[in-house]
Order: structure tokens, then sequence, then C-alpha cells
């Protein structure tokens, strides 16, 4: 005769003397937890991001000091906010497996009564809000990071925006040049120097160094350089080499750190970029520093940036390809054969044509100069329009730390106040533009034109400096009042600002 016995009189039975193992052989024990189907999920069950800023609240960050680039904020936004989610979803999945490694039930077998447990019952420190953990590491797989590539030209806010995000992050931020970087054993920094400014700036931990983000600037610099007129056999140490030392590093893998500079660079010397939390600032402090560090670069996000002078050319030659009879072209050269005959040192923002970069494919980027597998470790593509006069009067006037706060507060040191008309910032806008070089062409403008006021003022008794359209345009050297002529200096101010805005 055969017994079935349910969980629930189990015990009881057991306690009776029921111990045949013919008996116990058919007891059919239910799992201790009502298990959830997976048609049932709710979202509630997955982690979520608190403390975290959303996409839309970085980018909102970012307009504070960068004009315009909305497209350009909006991927180095979600790369950021993926990056925080998949550091935190490999770092609770890498615990859960250490967990269940270490974790073995110690009832493994009853000899005297033959039950062999079934393991359904979950780990105790693991069953919080009735969510068993197997199931949530089933729907949330091993996250793979998506490098971004950011181009555009010079003066149009690629560096800015990344220095920007470094202020705002809490994870361990470097910034390095590509100009520096050769290949190993050449003269020069090697590749492993970016890892080692992350390093620092994690305050000498290796772990929040493995979640941290690597911008590497003037990446464009790196380009394969043509063999035409070289020695035969020469090695491009700057160029492809660079990019094959950069290839493991990007995709993930454990890179070896020296402890460069233990006398100035020690645990308790303030990190370079990014931030650093001051309880982990005072647990490092006094310990010893080992030689080498071994740092995972599997969970470290690579933004690489540049100008790419020249490559619009390439992605024109493309797309005015023609495909009629046996690929015919039908587009002319000229427009090329200029820009290609003359190459002004400033990418120029003259004519407001359509932006070309922003149809740019992984096989423009190869023509100009990458190999193919360093293009496809950069999935994600950012493209920074050149600014207009619009933008420029932004940065000139509006966006946090301006240019015109930041010279009214270096004339306010010497007690003289200085004023521009609408005119004239229009007229430094308009020249700005016409020069090229975005903002930094801004900066060098008001330096040319401020030379003569910052050399006269400091030290004498002029207390109020005009600035108008027709100073700008060099017809005249710039207004000054002395001390107690305050009236007369608004006055004139206001006059200005009347005939500027008649004339146009």
């Amino acid at each position: 005769m055969r017994v079935f016995i349910k969980s629930s009189s189990l015990p009881s039975a057991l306690a009776c003397g029921h111990r045949s193992p013919r008996l116990l052989r058919y007891v059919r024990t239910q799992a201790q937890y009502e298990y959830t189907p997976r048609e049932d999920y709710d979202v509630s069950e997955f982690p979520r991001s608190t403390g975290l800023a959303t996409p839309r609240q970085l980018a909102q960050y970012l307009d504070e000091y960068v004009v315009g680039q909305q497209e350009a904020k909006k991927v180095l936004s979600v790369a950021v906010f993926n990056h925080y989610n998949r550091v935190r979803a490999n770092i609770q999945a890498s615990e859960v497996e250490e967990d269940e490694s270490g974790w073995s039930d110690d009832s493994q077998s009853d000899g005297r009564t033959g039950v062999v447990p079934v393991h359904l019952n979950p780990h105790p420190r693991r069953t919080q809000g009735g969510s068993l953990p197997f199931q949530l590491r089933y729907s949330a797989p091993t996250f793979e990071k998506s490098n971004v590539l950011v181009l555009g030209p010079t003066g149009s806010g690629k560096t800015l925006l990344a220095r920007t995000l470094a202020k705002v992050l809490d994870v361990p931020f470097s910034v390095s040049d590509a100009t520096s970087f050769t290949q190993a054993g050449y003269v020069g920094e090697d590749v492993d120097m970016c890892i080692h400014r992350l390093l620092q700036a994690a305050n000498w931990d290796p772990f929040r160094a493995s979640t941290g983000i690597v911008y590497i600037d003037e990446v464009d610099k790196i380009a394969r350089k043509s063999s035409g007129g070289g020695i035969e056999g020469s090695r491009d140490v700057g160029g492809e080499g660079v990019q094959q030392a950069l290839l493991r590093m990007m995709e993930g893998s454990v890179v070896t750190v020296p402890a460069k500079g233990s006398a100035v660079e020690g645990p308790g010397s303030p990190p370079a970029e990014g931030r650093s939390r001051p309880s982990q600032r005072n647990a490092n402090h006094g310990l010893p520093k080992p030689d080498m560090y071994q740092i995972d670069t599997s969970n470290v996000l690579f933004i690489l940036s540049g100008a790419f002078v020249g490559l619009d050319n390439v992605i024109k030659r493309r797309v005015a390809k023609g495909s009629i009879g046996f690929t015919a072209e039908l587009g002319s050269n000229n427009d090329d054969s200029q820009t290609s005959d003359f190459m002004p040192f400033f990418t120029p923002n003259l004519r407001p044509l359509p932006n070309m970069l922003e149809h740019v494919e992984p096989a423009d980027l190869v023509k100009y100069g990458f190999i193919p597998e360093f293009v496809s470790r950069l999935p994600s593509i950012a493209t920074l329009a050149p600014l207009t006069p619009t933008d420029l009067r932004r940065i000139l006037t509006e966006v946090r730390g301006c240019l015109i706060s930041q010279y009214t507060t270096l004339f306010g040191y010497s007690g003289v106040e200085i004023r521009f008309t609408s005119g004239a910032l229009d007229e430094i806008c308009n020249k700005a533009a016409q020069r090229g070089g975005g903002a930094r062409g801004l900066r060098g403008i008001m330096e040319t034109l401020l030379l003569e006021p910052m050399y006269e003022v400091p030290g004498s008794n002029i207390r109020h400096v005009l600035i108008d359209k027709t100073v700008v345009r060099g017809e005249k050297p710039a207004l000054y009042w002395s001390k107690g002529e305050g009236g007369t200096f608004w006055t004139a101010w206001t006059e200005a600002e009347a005939r500027e805005e008649q004339s146009t």
C-alpha cells in the first residue's frame, strides 16, 4: 500500500515512528514559498535608482553652462545614466553569485530516514519582499557598456560638456589628452596613464576606479597617418599604435597600474578629477600604498571626443557619389579641392550649412584613419553643430560664468565699472562667427578689444568704461569717465543704446 503524506502533516508523521524507507520513499514535499509566475512580474520588484538624476535632469544641468547642442546633451546624459544603472546592477549580480557560491545547506542527507532535501528553500538573507533573487537575476542580464564618441568643431563645447559632467557625477572622472599618448616603449605617455589618473581621482581606491568614467580629448589626433613620404618600415607609434593599445582597455580588461610618484601622489592627496567620499578618504589615509594596482575596466565608461577636421569632406564624397551607369560620380570636386588645399587653424563657422557630421557612419571614420576594431567599440556617436551668432551671444551674456560677467568682475577688482551696449555685443558675436573657433574665438576678440582699457585703468582715476559698436569696429577708442562722473556715464550709455537701436 502506498501512503502519501502532505507537507503540513510531515512532522507529526515522523514523530509517530513512521520511519520505514519504503514508506518515506513516496513522501512529497511542497515549496515553502509561493513562487510568482514570470507573466505576473511587477515592475516594482526591480531595484530602483535611488538618488540618481534622470537624463532630463542631467541635460538641464548642462544647459546652465553649455549653449545649444541638445542632441549631444541627450546622448551624454543617457550614457551617464545607463552607466550608473549598469554598474549598480552588475555589482548586485556579482554579490548574489558570491552569496550562492558561499552558502551550502548542512542537512545533505539523513541516513536514518533516507530523505534527501530538495533545496527549494531560499537563502534567508535574500528573501525580502516575497520575491526570489533568481527571478531578478533571470530578467536582468549582465549589462555591457556603450562607449561614446563626441564629434564637433573646435570651440563648440566638447571639453566643457565633459568638465561640467565631472562636477555633478559621484563616480571618479579623469580627463586625458590623446596627443600625448604613444605606443608602449616609445617616448611619451602610455595609454595606461588615463587609468592611472582615474585611480588618482578615486583617491587610490581600485574598486571605485573600476566604476569611473574616462574622458579622452583630441582623439582625432591618433588617426592612422598616411604612409607616403615616410621611412620604409616605420611604425605609427602615435596613431594606429595608440588605437591598438586602447582596444583591450575599452573592451574591458584588467590593467596593471603602477603607483607612480608615491611621495607626491600619496593616498591622502586630493583627487585630480571627480569626487571621493570623505569616509573613503579617511579610511585610506595612512595606509601603505601598494606598488601595483589591478584595475578592471569592464565597468569603466570611455568618452572620446575630437574636432575631426576634414571628416566632413569624407562624408561629402560618400553622399555625393552617384550610382548611374558604372557608379559614375556626378558631384563636382571643386569644393573639396578648395577646402583641402587650405586648412585654416580654426574650423570655420562662416556658412549656416547643414552639419555634415550628423551623417557620419562607421565607414567614414575608417576612411578618416581609424581601424575598424576601434570604431566598433564606440557604438554611441554624438555630434556637435557649429555655433551660430545667436549661440555666441548667449555664451557671451547668459550662461553661468559668461565672458561678460568675467570681465566685469575683473574690472571690478580695480574699482571700475564697465558697460557694453547691445550693438557692441552683436558686433562682437558677428566678428567671432566670421573668425571661427566657436566660443574660444570670443575670448580672443574680447582680449584684443579690452587690451587698452585693461592697460590704462589700473592705478588711474578712471571709474567708468563704455564700449559701444564703434569701439568694437575700431573707429574710436573706449570711453572713460573719472570718479564722480557716474551720471554722465549712464547718460552716455543710454544715448548710445538709443542710437544703435534706431540704426538697426
